[in-house]
């Protein structure tokens, strides 16, 4: 059997040789990013979230934490903090289990079948119970508003051809570190 950190690294590894982009947060094997794309024919197809990921040292016996750093309106993820409920991840984890499991069926899942009878968004929930069009239109509305590719920090050559700077946003950036370099 081999151990917790060995686990660790090949599980970290098998997610960065699948289709997912992945960020280390200080060259760590336990805290690192994940770009998450919304599943095909949902409400959240087109958007994209970065995850943050945290793997405790007792990782795959303990599951690892999920959060969603850029907002999300779903009845099963926290509107602050971005933590997520859901059980195979907090309940019924599994060594049997590893990261790539998490990202191809566990948040499509989550993202696919919303469950408003365990919320950790309450106003989502009751919405999503009470008035399903309007939540469908607040979900779009976030994810235009908060998932899409350059809210996650892709590359300028990344964006569309409708780039949020102009070349006037550039050339004052230059002249202010110009003018401070001939102090």
């Amino acid at each position: 059997m081999s151990s917790p950190s060995k686990r660790r690294e090949m599980d970290l590894m098998k997610l960065m040789m699948s289709d997912y982009k992945v960020e280390t947060i200080n060259d760590s094997m336990q805290e690192f990013y994940v770009d998450f794309h919304g599943p095909k024919d949902s409400l959240y197809e087109g958007g994209v979230w970065r995850i943050k990921v945290e793997l405790p040292d007792a990782y795959p016996y303990k599951s690892p934490s999920i959060g969603f750093v850029n907002k999300i309106y779903h009845p099963n993820v926290d509107e602050m903090s971005g933590s997520v409920c859901l059980d195979v991840i907090n309940q019924t984890w599994s060594p049997m289990f590893d990261l790539v499991n998490v990202f191809d069926v566990f948040l499509p899942q989550l993202l696919l079948y919303p469950n408003p009878s365990d919320p950790l968004n309450g106003e989502a929930a009751a919405v999503m119970m009470r008035d399903r069009t309007a939540y469908e239109q607040r979900v779009k509305e976030f994810c235009e508003k908060y998932a899409k590719p350059e809210d996650i920090g892709a590359a300028p050559e990344e964006k569309s051809s409708d780039e949020e700077l102009s070349e006037d946003d550039y050339s004052s950036n230059d002249e202010g570190m110009a003018g401070q370099a001939d102090d």
